[in-house]
């Protein structure tokens, strides 16, 4: 089976690529693609591809090329920046023989767009969406801050479209500069309104930004697959530490009140195949709807079953089994390592 997937220098490229080597059924033949040439996913992969960055001017045409070149079997979406993009292309594709692994484009920009997103959850049952709002110019973004009880509370704001941490801020009055120069680390993401409101006093274009309550509590990822709006089948990981946004430390936990959640959120916005749902104290933060971080166990390898899911290899009724299947005692750790590369692009460990 021959599997393209982007993002091969993604924090999980390693881990999934060699979970998909031994997914203990089939061969695989995996094919990376990143915008980056020296990624790992270029020297752990049997091929790889460098691609335009998404959405650039060249970018379709360079997918729809490796697609045609490559002819393989599927296509997985690691990275959110691609994702809104083949889905663009996701019919063109398929026509070559390729199945996309990946949301239409309707539901990927619901689920894409954190305003959008709320907006449509905060009447579902069973979903909790936190306090939010989306002021249309600063003199309403500042008001806004004073109904929602700034500066005794602190406040978040995001773009309604972003991805990882970009344009997130938290709105204190908690920190100094002094002490956020010299006692937090240069990626600190405090600020306060009168700093908010010197950067945009003079914009003519106010930004669409999400306005919102920080959510606080456990955080908690639901590893999601989606098929015809139902979530056939989801593992919990709590997200006991980060760096730089991105999970380092968590272990499978259960949740029944989330898997009710996500369930609800997948009837109402039917995203198909892998996705991520975020929580902080059970409200819905974002949805990824890509491939992740997942726990695997011998017994349980989420992106193998949503290839097979895609290629008809596999029932939906199948999946569903498998969530009698997770081991609550499993966890994980991820560590940085290190590669070397010889003058002749050799790979050496």
């Amino acid at each position: 089976m021959k599997i393209i997937y982007t993002a091969a220098g993604a924090p999980q490229a390693s881990t999934l690529v060699r979970h998909l080597r031994e997914n203990g059924e089939q061969k695989v033949e995996l094919i990376g693609l990143d915008m980056n040439k020296e990624v790992i996913g270029r020297y752990i992969s049997d091929d790889f591809e460098q691609i335009p960055r998404a959405g650039s001017e060249n970018y379709n045409q360079r997918i729809l090329e490796i697609v045609q070149q490559k002819k393989a079997d599927v296509f997985l979406n690691c990275s959110g920046a691609d994702v809104p993009h083949i889905a663009q292309i996701k019919n063109e594709i398929e026509k070559i023989g390729t199945k996309v692994l990946c949301p239409s484009a309707e539901m990927l920009n619901k689920a894409n767009n954190k305003f959008s997103l709320f907006t449509t959850l905060s009447n579902v049952n069973d979903v909790n969406v936190p306090e939010f709002c989306s002021p249309s110019n600063l003199e309403e973004f500042v008001i806004k801050c004073q109904e929602m009880g700034y500066p005794k509370r602190d406040l978040c704001f995001k773009p309604h479209i972003s991805k990882g941490s970009r344009g997130f801020r938290v709105l204190t009055e908690r920190f100094s500069k002094r002490d956020l120069l010299l006692n937090h680390k240069p990626t600190a993401r405090y600020m306060s309104l009168d700093e908010f409101i010197n950067i945009f006093k003079d914009e003519v274009n106010f930004p669409k930004l999400l306005l919102m309550e920080v959510a606080e509590g456990e955080e908690v990822d639901a590893m999601t697959i989606g098929f015809k709006g139902e979530a056939l089948l989801t593992t919990l990981k709590s997200r006991d530490s980060h760096r730089w946004g991105i999970i380092d430390r968590g272990q499978h936990i259960e949740r029944p009140e989330l898997i009710k959640s996500v369930q609800a959120i997948i009837r109402e916005i039917p995203l198909d195949y892998n996705l991520s749902i975020q929580y902080i104290g059970g409200k819905i933060i974002e949805i990824n709807p890509r491939t992740s971080t997942f726990i695997y166990q011998d017994n349980l390898n989420e992106p193998w079953l949503a290839i097979k899911l895609s290629l008809g290899l596999i029932e939906a009724e199948d999946v569903k089994k498998f969530q009698n299947k997770i081991d609550y005692n499993y966890s994980m750790i991820r560590y940085m390592d290190q590669i070397f590369i010889d003058s002749n692009q050799n790979f050496h460990t």
